[in-house]
């Protein structure tokens, strides 16, 4: 195997899209390093994130990969789920066996800390698929953690498309604005994928065709998991198919290139009623240091061919 592949720590609340982010992540072992998975309170409460984690692992024998439970809710305000859009487990559309594996023991903010800073500088890039609360409870517990990380990849925010769970605001940062904030002032590099990009790569029936003739075994379940996932998106908007936000944060790792956006300054709202808005300073018009690679455009079948090729390879014979 590569040498230089890319170590990664994944944070994350799983519905099927950050399911398939981390079986990505593992069907490419040549070029990436999955330190962990770290989960926390989001889409569904922790209990939930915690279980799909290990339950899409058991699905593709890799339960190798420890996965540490987190936060179970923001830092300053109760939690904020949202099963409205992803049932109330988050893997609600196919019925999966209960996870035989558990959490490994540790906090994930502690874990977090811990990973990166055994390794050299430079090294660790974190993937953020939720809320940032664990992320920014690792910085407060260690201050040198951001100038230790090779950067952040997140999947969040939103500018022309507006909100998902306001009209302001993108789900991940507005369950937990201050961890945001705290992570985009934090001094490490990021890219910030937002509602503009995934908004382009939608889940057609032709892209879900694609995906169910591949042949393992954990194919059939994924496609059944994303078409029920994906039909709230489908319906509010009228759209073939819903947005596949999170494995977006991968393949950027992957494939920079089938990616653009620009190096802006980004600011987080906390206050009502645009709490939790990416404010995007897009034009340069205030003169704030950037502090975020902000990318709205993605080439979407480029992606998806990436998507399904590494969903499909993570699967380990027992």
């Amino acid at each position: 195997m590569a040498q230089d592949r890319h170590a990664i720590i994944i944070d994350t609340d799983p519905s099927p899209d950050d399911a398939v982010t981390f079986l990505m992540a593992l069907g490419s072992p040549d070029e990436i390093d999955l330190l962990a998975i770290t989960t926390v309170g989001g889409n569904v409460p922790l209990h939930y994130t915690t279980r799909n984690a290990l339950m899409a692992l058991e699905l593709v024998n890799r339960t190798d990969v420890p996965v540490y439970k987190g936060a179970a809710g923001p830092l300053m305000v109760p939690l904020e789920t949202a099963e409205h859009v992803h049932g109330r487990t988050g893997f609600d559309g196919y019925d999966l066996p209960e996870p035989k594996a558990t959490a490994a023991v540790g906090f994930a903010p502690e874990k977090i800390v811990e990973l990166v800073m055994a390794r050299p500088a430079g090294t660790v890039t974190l993937a953020c698929l939720a809320p940032l609360t664990n992320i920014a409870l690792a910085m407060l517990l260690e201050p040198k953690l951001a100038a230790h990380l090779k950067g952040i990849v997140m999947m969040g925010g939103a500018r022309t498309e507006g909100g998902n769970i306001t009209p302001a605001a993108e789900y991940n940062i507005y369950a937990d604005p201050e961890a945001a904030w705290r992570v985009l002032h934090s001094g490490t590099p990021i890219a910030m994928i937002p509602l503009d990009c995934t908004h382009k790569a939608l889940t057609t029936k032709a892209r879900m065709d694609a995906l169910r003739a591949y042949p393992q075994p954990h194919i059939e379940p994924f496609y059944h998991l994303l078409i029920a996932n994906k039909a709230y998106n489908s319906k509010q908007d009228g759209t073939d198919g819903g947005p596949l936000h999170d494995p977006t944060v991968v393949a950027y790792i992957l494939r920079p290139e089938i990616f653009a956006g620009r190096h802006v300054n980004v600011e987080i709202a906390l206050q009502a009623p645009t709490r939790g808005m990416t404010v995007v300073d897009w034009r340069s018009v205030t003169g704030k240091p950037a502090n975020v690679t902000y990318l709205p455009d993605i080439d979407a079948d480029a992606y998806y061919a990436l998507v399904w090729e590494r969903l499909a390879t993570a699967y380990r014979p027992a």
